[in-house]
Parts: C-alpha cells; structure tokens; sequence
C-alpha cells in the first residue's frame, strides 16, 4: 500500500499528523451548507410575516434550495472540473455569503426566494468538492478519517447547528441569524484561502467523460447503495414524529435529540475504523440499520424499546454516508472524486425526494405502523449490494490509489 499522497506537488508521509486546520475549514463549510439550507424550516412563523407570504411559502425556501442543488450539482461540476479547486470552493462561500446577506436584508419573498436558488447551487457544488479535497489532502492510508472529518461538519449542523440556529433567531431576530451565517461564510473564505492547498483542476487530456465515470468498476454499486439506503431511511425519520404518536411516545423532540446525539457517536466510531475496517463497518452500520426496523414495526409501542431502537438507528446511520463517500473515492480515484461525487449528490438528494414521497403514501394508507416494514426491504437491498460487491466497490482493504 502506498505510503506517500501528493499535495501541492510534494510527497506526504503516511505518519504525517492530519491537516486539521484545512479539514476542519471543510467541516465549517459542510456545516454552514447545511445549516444554510435548513434553518427556514424552524422560523416559518417568524419569517412568513415579515415576507408577507404564508408559512407554506417560506417551507418553498427549502424546496428551492434542494431542488436547485439536485440540478446543478452535475453540470455546475462538469463545466468547472477543470478550474483549479480553491477558487471554485471560495466561490461556493461567496455564494452563501452573498445568499444569506440577501435573505437577512430583503424583504421581497420573490428576491430572497432567488437568493435560496444561489445558495442551492452553491450548495451542490460544494457537495461534489468536499471528499475529493479532504482525499486530496492525506495519505490513501488516511483518506476515510479525513472524510470523516469533513462531514461530521453535516452530522453537528443537524444535530446542534439547526436547534441553535433556531434559539439564535428567537433571541435576537431571524434576519441577524441569516446574517451571521453571512458573517461565518465570507470568514471562510480567508481561512480557506489559507489553509486548504490549492489543488490544480483536471487538464483536458485527463478528463473522464461522466458517463464513463458513472460507468467506473464499483461506482453504479456505491451509487445504487446510497440511493436505497437514503430512501428507506427518509421514509422513516421524516415521519418519524406521527411513528411515535402511533407507539404512543409523544415525545417527538426527545426521540430527535436521541437521533442526533447517536448520529454524533457514530461519526466519531466511523472515523476510528474507516481506514481499518471500511467493509465491516458498513455492513455492520447497514445490518444496525436494518435489524432497527422490524424491531420498531413490532414492538414500538413496549416501554423504553422506541428511544434505543432510535439511539441505535442514529449510531448506524451517523457513520455510514461517510463509509459510503470514502468507498467512492477509492474507486473513483480522488482526482475524478468530485465528478463522482456530484452523481452522489444527485442520488442523495433523488432519495431523500422518492423517500419523504413515499412514506407520506404509507402514511396515507397503511399508516404509521407500516413505515418500518417500507424501509426495511430498502435497507435491506442496501446491505445486500455492499455483501455483493466484495471484489470492486467495498473490498475489506482500502484502495492505495
């Protein structure tokens, strides 16, 4: 296995400490993405008067984000892969400067609902960088953590950033909440010009059509996991507050706050045994997820089963988007990794969309009760690819390339 990763052109010992600064300058971002992307969702009632429009509308701020974040991600990554990556990524946090100083300033819903579509398309674009330039930064050896790293960025904004976020706005206004995420992007910017290495983009006789990116041995594996494991997790934690009633838990926000707690300690394991055990942890984190479920769809309702049947839920799922990213990188290559991992963000936020859909079908029909049993075949095709796809897309070892 290799013991040397090339940054800025110079040859990095596999001992060499983290680059903790510049990853943690990637978290911040991840974290500023997400928290830019959600915090509509808790000030509705705030934010629909001030904008003269129905809590309904403001709820559309969000939709908007995502729906223009599923679009660019692709071809935004595709026209820019071969501009080199710290401009492009300072770019991104100008945007969400720029979005969020709108959102804080404005009081046209047409204007802000605009600036929601700038930050979505930053947004998609960042999503594409992240892994590839925490890969980029380390040792092969040292890929996983690093990504670990970066995304516990997305794990704290929705576990801790949204409900502070939320608080923030009810204590000193929803405008200085946007405006502080304004503050804290254009921030990035300096620390990101300074700490994260300015890796060249792709040359043109190096680039890889996307077609055949999506193509590349063990890619359409990755992708197809992520697309089950997304759906049938969204089936259930978006309803998972009238599951709960149906168990006959009315405690919604402890139920989350025990999700997000969990969420938080499975990272930490992830970041532990990503570059040791990479495919044991996924079908360990996958088979944790799948075994929840049937549990929950028979005995929700017996005292004390809902919150550890949560708890551990939020430990399997918490690690396993960034087993699943590292596993991309490795067969992709940390130099296609951002074309690669645009296909992903499309897929993940296509699953979270087919998701919400479809448990709000069950929901209608079935009811609560059948939430459980809708996911579990889902997570279930999940896992089975992972236990499949030994050779090209989850080998036990990491990939030294």
């Amino acid at each position: 296995m290799s013991t040397t990763s090339l940054v800025k052109g110079t040859a990095l010992p596999a001992s060499a400490p983290l680059p903790w600064s510049g990853l943690l300058a990637l978290s911040t971002a991840a974290f500023t993405a997400v928290l830019t992307e959600l915090l509509p969702a808790g000030l509705l009632p705030r934010m629909a008067p001030a904008l003269g429009v129905s809590e309904a509308r403001i709820g559309f701020l969000v939709t908007g984000y995502a729906v223009a974040s599923f679009a660019a991600a692709i071809p935004l990554t595709a026209l820019l892969r071969g501009l080199p990556r710290r401009p492009v990524l300072v770019g991104t946090l100008l945007g969400f400067a720029v979005s969020n100083a709108v959102v804080a300033l404005c009081s046209s819903y047409a204007l802000t609902f605009a600036a929601r579509l700038v930050a979505g398309c930053a947004g998609g674009t960042l999503w594409a960088m992240l892994a590839g330039c925490a890969a980029r930064m380390v040792p092969p050896e040292r890929r996983g953590r690093a990504i670990a790293v970066v995304l516990a960025g997305i794990t704290l904004a929705l576990s801790l950033g949204v409900p502070a976020g939320t608080a923030l706005a009810g204590a000193v206004g929803w405008r200085t909440a946007f405006g502080v995420l304004a503050a804290v992007a254009v921030l990035l910017v300096g620390w990101t010009h300074a700490r994260v290495p300015g890796f060249p983009g792709e040359a043109p006789h190096a680039r890889v059509p996307l077609a055949r990116v999506a193509a590349m041995p063990g890619v359409p594996a990755v992708l197809s996991v992520t697309l089950f494991l997304l759906v049938g997790h969204q089936v259930m934690y978006t309803y998972v507050a009238p599951f709960a009633a149906h168990a006959g838990f009315g405690r919604t926000g402890l139920v989350l706050l025990l999700f997000g707690a969990a969420t938080v300690v499975g990272i930490w394991i992830t970041g532990v045994l990503v570059d040791r055990r990479p495919r044991a942890a996924l079908l360990g984190a996958l088979g944790l997820c799948a075994a929840v479920m049937p549990t929950l769809g028979l005995a929700a309702g017996v005292p004390g089963v809902l919150p550890v049947s949560v708890a551990l839920w939020g430990l399997a799922f918490g690690g396993a988007p960034t087993l699943i990213q590292t596993a991309l990188v490795d067969v992709s290559g940390p130099e296609r990794a951002d074309v690669a991992t645009s296909l992903q963000t499309t897929v993940y936020n296509a699953g979270i969309a087919v998701g919400s859909l479809t448990g709000g079908v069950v929901l209608s029909g079935p009811g609560a009760g059948a939430l459980p049993w809708t996911a579990l075949p889902l997570i279930a095709a999940a896992l089975t690819v992972v236990a499949l796809n030994r050779r090209n897309a989850f080998p036990s070892g990491r990939h030294s390339s």
